[in-house]
């Protein structure tokens, strides 16, 4: 059943990268996504429709980097190691002032910046949360009351669904209805988000 819906989801992927339509081409393409090593392939067709078409290298990089991870010596590996360097300069060449930030690009690496910055403080409380707890129990559950630890906020990009924003926070596309829960009074339709609307990451 998984393998006959992966097939048809890859075939449809490609059929409308073929006319053009390359938003839908990448819904479909990451509705295809699973941690499997046969969707290194997936991760590469989309990282070139977002470097060759959507002119998006950050995006471009995240699914070259999943390329690696899961085929390291894959065919298109030396590929993807050179796209990967031309990509990482034209993001340094956009960051550094020699070329103007899109809105759009602002916010995606505003997004991303967050995400790495809650994954680093994941990282570094853990460590340390059982002596705090010994030292202090009150302020804890005080600031998880408060929401502000657990709280984040994304900014919806076109072609965004709700499947491919569970994997850029949660490495998993089974999170999805969660998101859809906090956001339900934000959400008219579930398969359709709207570019530049502001979500809730539980």
């Amino acid at each position: 059943m998984m393998t006959t819906r992966y097939a048809q989801l890859v075939k449809d992927a490609e059929a409308k990268a073929a006319q053009g339509d390359f938003l839908r081409a990448i819904n479909l393409y990451e509705a295809a996504l699973d941690d499997s090593p046969r969707c290194a392939e997936i991760h590469y067709k989309l990282a070139v429709l977002y470097d060759d078409k959507m002119n998006d290298p950050l995006n471009a990089l995240h699914h070259f980097k999943r390329y690696l991870t899961l085929s390291p010596n894959g065919p298109h590996s030396n590929d993807v190691k050179n796209f990967m360097k031309r990509d990482e300069i034209v993001l340094a060449t956009s960051l550094s002032g020699d070329s103007v930030v899109t809105r759009t690009e602002a916010a995606r690496l505003r997004n991303e910046n967050l995400n790495l910055r809650k994954q680093l403080e994941d990282r570094s409380s853990r460590p340390r949360s059982a002596s705090e707890k010994m030292q202090s129990q009150e302020p804890h559950p005080e600031k998880t009351a408060s929401g502000k630890s657990n709280r984040r906020t994304y900014v919806v990009q076109s072609g965004d669904t709700l499947v491919s924003i569970s994997r850029k926070f949660y490495h998993s596309s089974k999170r999805w209805k969660e998101i859809l829960d906090a956001n339900r009074k934000k959400i008219d339709d579930p398969e359709k988000l709207r570019a530049g609307q502001d979500l809730i990451i539980p």
